[in-house]
This record gives C-alpha cells, sequence and structure tokens, in this order.
C-alpha cells in the first residue's frame, strides 16, 4: 500500500507542478498538444525540401544553444541568443513569406480539407488526379490514332530503364502527355515512365518481349509494354497509332480493345487498390498468336 501511496502522490505532485486539476484539465492538455503537434506537423510539410528548411535548422540551434548556455551560466551568451531570438521572431514573416503565402494558397486552391490531409490520402488525391488525365489522354490519342506508350513504376524499380530516355521529373498533365506524344516531336518515341505520381522520364527504351507465339498485328510498342511487364511488377498502357486501340499490360500479359472506363478502373484497381497485389480480379489475357 505503501508503494501505490507512493505512486498516487507523485502523479498528484506532477498534476500541481503542470497546474492541472482534474481530469477535464488532463484531456484540455492532451488536445491542446495534439493539435500543436499537428500544426507544427504541417509546416514541417510546407518547409521541407525548400531554403526556408535551412532557416528553421538555424532557429533551432540558435534555441539549442540559449538553453545550453543558461544551464551552465554563460550570461553574457544567453543574453545575446534572447536578442537574437526577440528579432528574429518579428523577421519570421518577411523569412517565410513565400512559404506562407504557397501555404494560403495551397488551402485557397484545394480547400481546408485538402490541407488537413495527410500524405497517404493527399497522395490518393493525386494518384486520383493523374489516372484522370492519363485516361482522358489515352481516349484522345485513340480517337486521332496517335501512338503512345506509357509505363507505371511500382514496387520493382526500373532505374536503369529511366536512364535511357530523357529526363523530365514533372507533374502529370493532360497538356504534358499530349505535347510529348504528338507525332513527329522529339519525346514522341519511346516510352513515358510514371514513378510517384511524376514523370520521371520520356523517350525511354524498354526491353522487348521473348515470347514468340505473339500475333503479328503486336507492333513495337505492344512488345515492349509485355517486355517491361516481364522483368518487373510495372504495368503498362500502350495506344496502337494504327488501330487506335487501347491496351493493358501487366505480368507478361496483355488485354486489348479497353474502352476509357475499363482502363479507369484498371488503374484505379492496380494503382489504389491495395489489395490487388495479394490478388488481382481485373482479368488478363496471355497473348496467343490467334488475337
Amino acid at each position: 500500500m505503501a508503494g501505490v501511496s507512493s505512486i498516487k502522490e507523485f502523479f498528484i505532485v506532477i498534476g500541481n507542478f503542470l497546474g492541472l486539476n482534474g481530469p477535464l484539465d488532463i484531456f484540455l492538455m492532451l488536445v491542446d498538444i495534439s493539435i500543436i503537434s499537428f500544426i507544427v506537423y504541417k509546416v514541417i510539410q510546407l518547409v521541407r525540401e525548400t531554403r526556408a528548411m535551412q532557416l528553421v535548422k538555424g532557429i533551432l540551434f540558435i534555441v539549442v544553444g540559449l538553453k545550453v548556455a543558461q544551464l551552465i551560466g554563460l550570461k553574457t551568451m544567453a543574453y545575446i541568443l534572447e536578442g537574437a531570438i526577440s528579432l528574429l521572431g518579428f523577421s519570421l514573416i518577411v523569412l517565410f513569406q513565400p512559404e506562407l503565402r504557397r501555404g494560403l494558397e495551397k488551402i485557397g486552391n484545394s480547400g481546408f480539407r485538402s490541407f488537413l490531409l495527410f500524405d497517404e490520402d493527399a497522395d490518393q488525391l493525386r494518384t486520383t488526379a493523374s489516372i484522370e488525365d492519363i485516361v482522358k489522354c489515352c481516349k484522345h490519342f485513340s480517337e486521332e490514332y496517335i501512338g503512345a506508350l506509357i509505363v507505371f513504376e511500382r514496387n520493382t524499380k526500373i532505374g536503369d530503364v529511366i536512364n535511357t530516355g530523357t529526363p523530365m521529373d514533372s507533374l502529370i498533365s493532360y497538356e504534358l502527355l499530349t505535347n510529348i506524344f504528338t507525332p513527329h516531336a522529339p519525346l514522341h518515341d519511346g516510352a513515358v515512365i510514371i514513378r510517384d505520381n511524376k514523370i520521371k522520364a520520356a523517350a525511354c527504351y524498354l526491353p522487348l518481349t521473348e515470347n514468340p507465339s505473339l500475333s503479328r498485328e503486336l507492333g513495337t510498342r505492344h512488345r515492349a509494354a509485355l517486355g517491361i511487364t516481364e522483368v518487373s511488377d510495372a504495368i503498362a498502357i500502350v495506344v496502337s497509332e494504327e488501330s487506335g486501340k487501347i491496351s493493358f499490360a501487366h505480368n507478361g500479359g496483355l488485354t486489348r480493345n479497353l474502352t476509357p472506363d475499363t482502363l479507369r478502373k484498371a488503374l484505379y484497381r492496380f494503382l489504389l487498390d491495395k489489395s490487388s497485389a495479394k490478388k488481382v480480379r481485373f482479368l488478363f489475357r496471355k497473348v496467343k498468336e490467334d488475337e
């Protein structure tokens, strides 16, 4: 009983020190900590991979230096660092102006709900938008008989294939894909490789399938699409410039004559449905000579 009493007294002392007078105060403290943690997380997201991140590191270094100076009794150093922090407090708005503007524009353009989404939700939104742009492009290519070959990297990295093309690292858009595959454009021949919702490279060379029983009507794009899906878990979309038919390649198999709606369903299943890695219900026909 003495041990239990000591533990109880310990928590009472901690509660009094933090100014907690009951369960409600504890609940409010937890809510307060959660909100502040979330705000800090979103701020780090905004400044990550920008020059402002270096400023954040500098500010943290000054704060740590101030605490160390106070602990070991360096009064002059602590006084100077306190002054520096006070000046930084007024200049943060100026220093972080680009990031603040970008964050406000993001809230204004995407809505507050989109701003609050975590990385996984935001990635799903970007993937959904990318799928819609690609389906729109393939429909246009099919109607205009424009040849196209688009490959989605998945778990197996295909950096060696990406290195054969022209680096881009661009966001996916209908306009960009249309410009890439416009006949006689510099990047028209070869494949577009998509990684992490970005066009990593265009005009890439893919390994051709070694399947001897392919239909003769299948051209180089179809053979390249099958080749890359035989050596990796990538998926590939082919639009034939002769027939306008849309095809979908996966795991060395090819499904032909897809409609835009069927293509959309396949992309959603492979790129958004996590269970598809275990068992894919979308049926693929192995390419046979009689196709």
